[in-house]
């Protein structure tokens, strides 16, 4: 027997096998929801650490932009020291003086320095009149003043002479705008002053109308300042001109450009006060930061982004990685489970069939035994009343157990599901079909009865053999008998019996036990009447036995 606690718990969790892909998939919905959640603290982790990374390398960024500058500085407070203690400095000084201090030039990033005289306008002429004197023939202030300008700034010296440098001299810086606002706030402050954006003359500059497209640049302007007898003047200003980018290069040598984009605005963040930057090459960015800077009185605004901020730390791509693996592990898991206990279930379920299967078929055995032992018991009794002697109630009793034997053999053969009516026949009358000479002639269709209904049959048969055997045509060598079957109704099968060849027949005046099995067991047993006669040619019996359709054994399905 099945323990029933097993059974009850098995069918308390019947809910778990109605969705047996659900399960696993919700195992993986919730193993990828903390994967994704791991991600995301792992990612707000990262994020914050490489916003405080940022903040220091903006902090980095910004200190070597003003280093430089403040090296530029350096220098040209060397130069403006140098035109301040001399009257008259020549070409050669000038050009030996830049060459030690700043070597090829790109020692800090500029693109040389220059001296630049202030000059009242009335006196240009004169100014120019004496340079050409002095052997530059060429050299002639652009753009000239216009009305209303005091002062003329042109480029005297610039330092080294390439072709770009030398097409800067004798322009006049004072006459564009945002050069004379740095050199006016570079007298004002008696220091260095830096321009806005700018385009370098070296660049082909002379008129804003006539240039469009250069590279962005700024100056940085160091006034020479003269003091006698309590008059302070200004005598010119010393220079560095810088293209913004190239300027930006040599800072980035003072710090680590590890994946950020940098760009430096003149004053404010606006795409006409772009000064310099540096992206990467598919140009998208991050989160950004900026700090605003003082170089030289001018206001610039460092920008600098994450350009890896939009993409996963290596951390997290680890973390996804076997994150996806261990949810696709436990789905796995869960799918090899829950089929284990589908298919446990289906073995338990089926033992519980086979279990009420098996009481069912104890009930129906029980039933049957009854049945036999009350059909022995019966027959034991009539055999008694019947018999003349020990001997005669042994062999009587015996002789009709084997017939009850036979017919359950054939019900045995066929797992008591059925037996065929002509084999019943055939078995009771056996014993006359023997050898050359056959004392019985059969004829009928296939039919199968039920096991009540063939045993009773058989119990039918032996009698009407018996009593052949003993009194009628089988107690002579000539006597014949006929058994033919037929199909009344669907659901009837008639038997007719019939004996011939024997001793004259006459119906006997006492009832024996053989017509009374025949008559009230029998008939009781198939429910149906027996026609019994004792015809002078030999007995004849007609008998109807029901046909039951054969059908496979089905539990009922039980609530529980």
């Amino acid at each position: 027997m099945i323990d029933q606690a097993l059974l009850d718990r098995v069918q308390k969790q019947a809910w778990f096998h109605r969705y047996p892909r659900g399960w696993p998939f919700l195992l993986f919905l919730i193993a990828s929801m903390t994967t994704a959640v791991s991600v995301m603290a792992i990612e707000r982790a990262d994020k914050q650490t490489r916003a405080i990374e940022l903040d220091r390398q903006l902090t980095e960024i910004s200190s070597a932009l003003q280093r430089r500058v403040t090296e530029n500085i350096a220098l040209l407070r060397a130069g403006s020291a140098l035109f301040a203690t001399q009257d008259v400095v020549s070409p050669e000084q000038f050009a030996e003086f830049a060459r030690d201090l700043q070597g090829d030039v790109t020692l800090y990033g500029s693109l040389g320095m220059g001296w630049a005289p202030l000059i009242p306008v009335d006196k240009l002429a004169a100014f120019e009149f004496a340079v050409q004197g002095g052997g530059r023939l060429d050299f002639s202030v652009d753009p000239r003043p216009e009305p209303g300008q005091n002062y003329a700034v042109p480029v005297y010296y610039l330092e080294p002479q390439s072709p770009g440098n030398k097409r800067a001299l004798a322009f006049d810086m004072y006459s564009e705008p945002v050069r004379r606002q740095a050199m006016e706030r570079a007298m004002a402050r008696r220091g260095p002053a830096a321009t806005g954006v700018v385009h370098l003359a070296q660049d082909g500059f002379r008129h804003p109308a006539r240039d469009q497209q250069t590279d962005a640049a700024f100056l940085i302007y160091m006034p020479v300042t003269l003091e006698r007898g309590g008059r302070r003047w200004v005598k010119g200003f010393v220079y560095s001109p810088f293209r913004a980018q190239t300027f930006l290069g040599s800072a980035s040598e003072l710090y680590r450009n590890d994946s950020i984009d940098i760009a430096i605005y003149d004053d404010h963040v606006a795409p006409e006060t772009l000064l310099a930057e540096q992206r990467g090459a598919d140009g998208l960015t991050g989160p950004t930061i900026e700090r605003r800077i003082d170089v030289a009185g001018q206001a610039w605004i460092v920008e600098v982004g994450d350009r890896q901020a939009n993409a996963l730390s290596p951390l997290s791509r680890l973390t996804l990685f076997f994150g996806a693996l261990a949810s696709l592990m436990v789905m796995a898991i869960g799918r090899l489970i829950t089929k284990r206990a589908a298919e446990d279930r289906v073995v338990l379920e089926w033992l519980t069939s086979q279990a009420s299967i098996r009481n069912s078929l104890t009930r129906e055995l029980n039933h049957r035994v009854k049945n036999t032992l009350a059909n022995v018991l019966s027959i034991a009794a009539l055999t008694r009343r019947r018999s003349k002697g020990i001997d005669d109630f042994t062999e009587s009793l015996t002789a009709r157990i084997r017939a009850l034997s036979a017919t359950h053999d054939l019900l045995s053969q066929s797992d008591w599901g059925h037996a065929a009516l002509g084999d019943i026949v055939r078995s009771e009358l056996a014993p006359y079909m023997e050898g050359n000479e056959s004392h019985v002639v059969m004829a009928g269709p296939g039919i199968k009865l039920a096991p009540n209904d063939a045993m009773s049959l058989g119990l039918a048969i032996h009698e009407l053999a018996t009593n052949a055997a003993k009194y009628g045509a089988l107690s002579t060598i000539e006597g014949r008998i006929h058994v033919q079957w037929t199909m009344a109704s669907p659901d009837l099968a008639e038997i007719h019996w019939r004996e011939e060849g024997g001793p004259p027949v006459a119906e006997p005046t006492k009832r024996g036990f053989g017509r009374d099995l025949i008559e009230k067991i029998v008939a009781h047993e198939l429910k149906s009447e027996v026609d019994l006669r004792f015809e002078p040619g030999g007995v004849e019996c007609r008998l109807k036995v029901p046909v039951r359709a054969s059908r496979e054994f089905v539990l009922r399905n039980e609530r529980r």
